[in-house]
């Protein structure tokens, strides 16, 4: 495969990609910034598990700069050394609570950053640009499963509205300058080293300190819990099939995950929705410790269920995702426990 540029390094998603492509030898250049919306040493700790994979490997090709996406000429300059083929954009400000408190960060990393890379492709004539989309773009919806033929056009967050914006700009740029862009839907990832902002990491630190956990919506929502895996697995194979114009395209009667330009938009779920309860027992189950549970209101900005419809990228690539949330959930409290050293 030509070389392949991974924003978003020592993040969650990123840390794993980088592992499968420098454990298949392959050429690789990450680029992180390494902020502290958390525990910078967790992701200080990413990259130097990947720099020790690295070692290990006769003649690797992995090189890792610290580097903000919104600085452009910075970014510019990497790509003119590198010269990467594919770029596998994961970088950005996550979380949907953060947001209300920071939103100028959101503006910054999503939408700013967004644009250079796009800038980026373009002036380096980039093959496959594949980009990290989530499932709160569909919002207020109502229909479940979310399928990317729904009306994602009432966002009730600004980190949703800003990876909304993203798959609009990367369509312009799919039309205006034929770049092949397909985007991500990624539903609840889990699993080890996974980001300490979301539930499985929050509902096990404090279930191990003997401390609450705040249960939102009194337990009634539900998630689409993918496991880190069967998302690499997915990654992986879209990398090898770039998006392409869809030649039924009707302008009169338009798909929204289509277009006439090379330009795609894949939901990337397990399609098998939990109750936050029923999760929390599995946790329990696994770490051998019951939770003491706070019951709350629901919270600004989220979204009560979350399932996806995967028909479209089943069509394209044949995934299936395979990893049971028993099994996934072992293996991240395992590696929580070797991590954390309980």
């Amino acid at each position: 495969m030509p070389k392949t540029l991974i924003t978003g390094a020592a993040g969650f998603i990123g840390y794993h990609l980088c592992k499968r492509l420098i454990q298949n030898n392959e050429e690789l250049v990450g680029i992180d910034n390494l902020n502290d919306y958390y525990d910078v040493n967790l992701k200080k700790d990413r990259i130097s598990d990947l720099n020790n994979l690295s070692q290990k490997i006769s003649n690797s090709k992995w090189h890792f700069y610290i580097e903000d996406i919104v600085n452009y000429q910075n970014m510019f300059e990497i790509l003119s050394k590198e010269k990467p083929k594919i770029i596998i954009h994961l970088a950005a400000q996550a979380g949907v609570r953060y947001s209300l408190k920071n939103p100028r960060s959101y503006i910054n990393s999503n939408l700013v950053g967004f644009s250079n890379i796009l800038e980026l492709c373009r002036e380096f004539e980039i093959n496959n640009l594949l980009y990290a989309s989530s499932s709160s773009v569909y919002g207020g919806n109502t229909k479940i499963p979310f399928s990317e033929k729904d009306s994602v056009d009432h966002p009730v967050s600004l980190y949703a509205a800003t990876k909304r914006s993203n798959e609009l700009m990367a369509h312009t740029y799919s039309h205006l300058f034929k770049i092949k862009t397909t985007g991500m839907r990624f539903f609840t990832v889990y699993g080890p080293w996974g980001r300490p902002d979301m539930a499985p990491m929050i509902f096990t630190k404090a279930i191990l300190s003997g401390k609450q956990i705040h249960v939102f919506n009194n337990g009634q929502m539900s998630r689409d819990f993918t496991y880190i895996d069967d998302v690499i697995n997915a990654i992986m194979s879209l990398r090898e099939k770039p998006a392409s114009p869809y030649k039924d395209f009707n302008r009169e009667n338009p798909i929204i995950n289509k277009s006439w330009a090379p330009f795609k938009i894949f939901n990337i779920g397990n399609t098998k929705s939990i109750n936050l309860l029923e999760f929390i027992k599995i946790l329990e189950n696994k770490i051998g410790l019951e939770a003491k549970k706070v019951f709350e209101e629901m919270s600004p900005g989220d979204i009560e269920i979350t399932s996806s419809n995967i028909d479209e990228i089943k069509n394209w690539i044949n995934f299936n995702p395979t990893t049971d949330l028993n099994v996934g959930i072992e293996k991240f409290v395992t590696w929580y426990k070797e991590y954390y050293r309980i």
